[in-house]
């Protein structure tokens, strides 16, 4: 596979606690898997390793990393299993997924599992890092949040606590779908365009990959607007709007 070592000076991203962030990275391939590890470490971050599913879900419980880097090929059970068991414990933990270029069916089932991001196979280091970066700001692991609560109509947002209710209904949300509902619910009656979403949640440009938006658009519409009038509306042409029920 293509590897290459970063080369480009980050500032320094450190867990609120000022300790250094922790990530697991998971692959079978003991090579690429300590590539990735010297990466990482290079952004004064601890790092563990685990070749296999069954010992990324022991590491897991004893390190408590705040991201992991998991291979969607595994020899004893596969990544999507490993995701069930270590949310099980670490509901939020960030996830970013590793999938074979040609394997569509791995990143739709990655996604909809509830990981956070994906790279496909070859992917350089320097694009691992950007998007674990970019993965941990947006979820709130390397920055203390500011504590306010966003209001649209009956829809409440606490960005401390990272609870949203409905009606005085409490909503579940994974890290990625909280970040988005929070990007529509600051910019409330506004039309967003899937490219807005895309640089503002996902902090880079997905290569033509846009339907993301609209997947993870499904998935807070049944989470929000179940049971409900519906809040998140699609502009044709333009994008998404979000705004009080009538």
């Amino acid at each position: 596979m293509r590897a290459v070592t970063t080369s480009k000076k980050h500032a320094e991203l450190r867990r609120p606690d000022g300790q250094a962030v922790r990530v697991l990275v998971v692959d079978d391939e003991s090579t690429l898997a300590e590539l990735m590890s010297m990466a990482l470490r290079m952004e004064t971050w601890e790092v563990r390793t685990a070749l296999d599913g069954a010992s990324a879900v022991r590491t897991a419980r004893e390190f408590r990393p705040d991201a992991v880097v998991l291979d969607v090929m595994l020899p004893d059970f596969d990544g999507i299993e490993v995701l069930r068991r270590l949310r099980a414990e670490q509901p939020n933990l960030p996830v970013l997924f590793l999938t074979a270029k040609d394997a569509v069916e791995d990143r739709i089932a990655g996604l909809t599992a509830g990981g956070d991001d994906y790279v496909t196979k070859p992917f350089s280091l320097e694009e691992v890092v950007l998007r674990l970066r970019a993965l941990m700001r947006r979820t709130g692991v390397t920055e203390a949040t500011a504590g306010a609560e966003l209001v649209v109509g009956d829809l409440r947002l606490d960005e401390d606590t990272r609870e949203v209710h409905r009606g005085g209904r409490s909503i579940d949300l994974t890290a990625t779908e909280f970040e988005l509902l929070r990007y529509l619910m600051r910019n409330p009656k506004r039309v967003l365009s899937k490219a807005q979403i895309l640089d503002r949640v996902w902090s880079y440009d997905f290569g033509g990959q846009a339907n993301i938006v609209e997947l993870y658009i499904s998935y807070l519409r049944k989470k929000i607007d179940a049971g409900h009038e519906p809040m998140i509306h699609t502009m044709r042409g333009a994008g998404y709007v979000l705004k009080p029920a009538p």
